[in-house]
């Protein structure tokens, strides 16, 4: 797990919003994948769809999410495989304000269920500061995949902490 590459696609999605961007693209992870499935579930971006270097036509992007027609990973083609991704807004204003990651290469972060109960109570845990505003979400990864520390606590699942969003 590439946590520089995560911190890429954190400030990269933070600077897009606030650029007012429709749509943006980041390469092809399946941690970035499941990471934006995870922002999508929450409701922080509107779509994501697999495409190549050029941008997708409007229709897959406003459908459901899926793979293109022949668009088959082989090796000659994995490095121009590219997540596009379709940002939100409500109300003139980005729905994703901030987001800014909490382990970093040097300094991974993990935590179990209870100190992840904490958190999600709004006490602070060790590094971590409590869930305040409305809205604000930190996400997990987890051996079960990247969830929200909410849903962790509900599955009784803990992992390391990756990055939060307001």
């Amino acid at each position: 797990m590439s946590l520089v590459n995560l911190s890429h696609l954190c400030s990269h999605l933070q600077n897009a919003s606030k650029a007012r961007l429709g749509l943006t693209s980041f390469p092809h992870s399946n941690l970035h994948l499941s990471l934006l499935h995870s922002l999508q579930r929450s409701g922080f971006i509107s779509t994501v769809t697999l495409g190549g270097p050029t941008p997708p036509p409007p229709s897959p992007l406003l459908s459901h999410p899926r793979d293109p027609e022949g668009s088959v990973i082989t090796q000659t083609n994995r490095a121009s495989r590219r997540l596009w991704v379709g940002l939100k807004y409500w109300n003139n204003e980005p729905v994703l304000s901030k987001m800014g990651m909490v382990s970093k290469p040097t300094r991974r972060i993990w935590m179990d269920v209870e100190e992840l109960r904490d958190v999600a109570k709004g006490v602070r845990s060790g590094y971590i500061e409590g869930l305040r505003g409305v809205g604000e979400c930190l996400f997990v990864s987890t051996d079960r995949g990247i969830m929200e520390v909410r849903e962790c606590v509900e599955r009784g699942v803990g992992g390391m902490v990756l990055c939060r969003v307001l």
